[in-house]
């Protein structure tokens, strides 16, 4: 765990690694293990302006073992930042893969997938790179060719993928313009090449997911008011996006499943490498659902430091002065607490056809009246602060609502189950939806996901040993080398480090059992 940038990402492949050659893996098995973290960084991770390779989601990686050989593994991923594929902020990028692949494709096969030159597309804000980056990236969409390859994806799923994101960027120019005869609105003049161009972005495998029917279904049915249709577009972008990331992590648990008699007992190693806390200069919905799940992270190093381990030494009856930490639970209840918690009264306000995010804003101010851990948004501000363990994150209410809602038009879910596409229409029949069930309801609002989720997490690491690595972030400037004091002082703080090291320096860090004693 740690701030976004500290190293998290990095760290779990070094532990990865070392725990490979602690194995003597050479197996087939243990090199495909190792390829699933570029694979995942292409599709889930992306640029921002606190980290060049920030993880936009968490992954809890199992790897199970019989006598000191891995035996098999599996991949757990939680609450997948989808709405950076329609939207980034200044000093952003989309998802990697994106840039890899108008950089490693050759000119054959972007005409192949209906792709024109970077800087036409919305999705990626027009921005590509310079010629060194470009390069950089030509290499990396090799190095996740080679990893699908390993990994065991067939050449047609890989083909299919790809036109799948192609079809995603041209879908992300197509906008919307009044009809004037009846008052209702369709794809403007200008932008029907793009919506032929996602229709065909693969030997007309989308020709009958997007074609103009899709677009007849939603201006009958919006009035006069473009907003729906282009909400419905994206909406269209971020499902199929997200649907193709848990393909993949679905995939990737097929092909690394152990092949072992069910009676043989495993034993297993869980490494988790989950989103770090974020505080931008805007704050969104996203940033909320991340810093709920470092906030429950916290509480659980908490639990598990402090008071389980004080509670040991008072029933021992050691001699022991009781060290105090800095106890989350109040920011929990306010964030989770039912029926009145935050995350409660944005699914209550969500369920209101006539609810505003100012509504939702007026709601979270009169109830919280007075919390020390929340704070109004001042003046005509349309937000709120949280006061979090590791300082005030001031949050933009703007598109709460609608990112909560996160609905997809059911005539255009109808239309993906009947593409052509055979990747495309599986993605959405629910056939390969082998998520890990305990992980992901796949119904209800994304805090909901993310809330059942985390629950099931918390459950796993409360029935195992767990072991804490804290990465700590040097500096702000994304600079090797550099060390700022005050930075590295306030995260040792707001983590509870300086309580620990003392609880460590005071207590009892190795207990062996009497066996391991006598025989020392």
């Amino acid at each position: 765990s740690g701030e976004s940038g500290a190293g998290k990402t990095e760290s779990t492949k070094l532990l990865l690694r070392h725990i490979m050659n602690l194995c003597k893996g050479n197996s087939q098995l243990e090199q495909q293990i190792l390829q699933v973290n570029p694979l995942l960084e292409a599709f889930g991770n992306a640029q921002t302006v606190m980290n060049d390779n920030s993880s936009r989601f968490g992954k809890y990686i199992q790897l199970r073992f019989q006598k000191n050989t891995v035996q098999g593994a599996k991949l757990s991923e939680y609450l997948l930042e989808k709405s950076r594929v329609v939207q980034q902020d200044a000093g952003e990028r989309n998802f990697h893969i994106f840039y890899y692949m108008f950089a490693g494709l050759s000119s054959e096969e972007k005409e192949m997938y209906g792709l024109l030159d970077p800087s036409l597309y919305r999705y990626i804000s027009g921005r590509f790179g310079t010629q060194d980056v470009a390069q950089r990236w030509k290499h990396k969409y090799q190095e996740v060719c080679n990893a699908l390859d390993m990994v065991g994806f067939q050449e047609q799923e890989q083909v299919d993928m790809q036109a799948i994101l192609a079809g995603v960027l041209s879908l992300g120019n197509v906008t919307f313009e009044p009809e004037e005869s009846n008052g209702s609105v369709k794809v403007s003049e200008t932008s029907r090449g793009w919506l032929k161009a996602a229709a065909v972005s693969h030997k007309n495998c989308w020709q009958k997911t997007y074609g103009y029917d899709v677009v007849s279904h939603w201006h009958l049915s919006v009035s006069c008011c473009c907003y729906p249709c282009a909400d419905a577009r994206d909406s269209i972008a971020k499902v199929a996006y997200g649907r193709v990331f848990g393909w993949i992590v679905c995939k990737i648990n097929e092909l690394l499943a152990e092949n072992v008699d069910p009676e043989v007992e495993l034993r297993e190693i869980g490494i988790l490498d989950i989103f770090g806390f974020e505080n931008f200069a805007v704050n969104r919905f996203e940033q909320l659902c991340i810093n709920l799940a470092n906030e429950q992270l916290q509480h659980f190093f908490n639990h598990h430091i402090f008071q389980l381990e004080q509670a040991a030494y008072k029933e021992e009856e050691l001699p022991w002065e009781t060290i105090t930490f800095k106890n989350n639970e109040p920011i929990l209840d306010l964030l989770l607490a039912k029926p009145l918690g935050l995350l409660s009264l944005l699914d209550e306000q969500s369920a209101f056809p006539q609810a505003t995010d100012k509504t939702f804003v007026d709601k979270l101010n009169s109830s919280f009246k007075g919390n020390l851990h929340f704070q109004p948004g001042r003046g005509r501000y349309l937000g709120f602060s949280i006061i979090h363990y590791a300082g005030k994150v001031q949050y933009t209410a703007g598109g709460f609502l609608e990112k909560n809602r996160d609905t997809l038009p059911a005539n255009v879910r109808g239309l993906f189950i009947n593409s052509v596409t055979p990747l495309l229409s599986l993605l959405f029949t629910g056939k390969c939806l082998c998520y890990d069930r305990a992980s992901h309801t796949n119904q209800g609002p994304p805090w909901q996901e993310l809330s059942h989720s985390l629950m099931v997490l918390m459950e796993r690491m409360y029935s195992a040993d767990p072991h804490f690595v804290r990465c700590i972030k040097p500096n702000s400037q994304k600079e090797p080398g550099v060390v700022d004091n005050q930075m590295v002082l306030l995260q040792l703080r707001y983590n509870g480090l300086l309580e620990t090291i003392r609880i460590r320096r005071d207590g009892f860090s190795w207990r062996p059992s009497f066996e391991e004693f006598a025989e020392r």
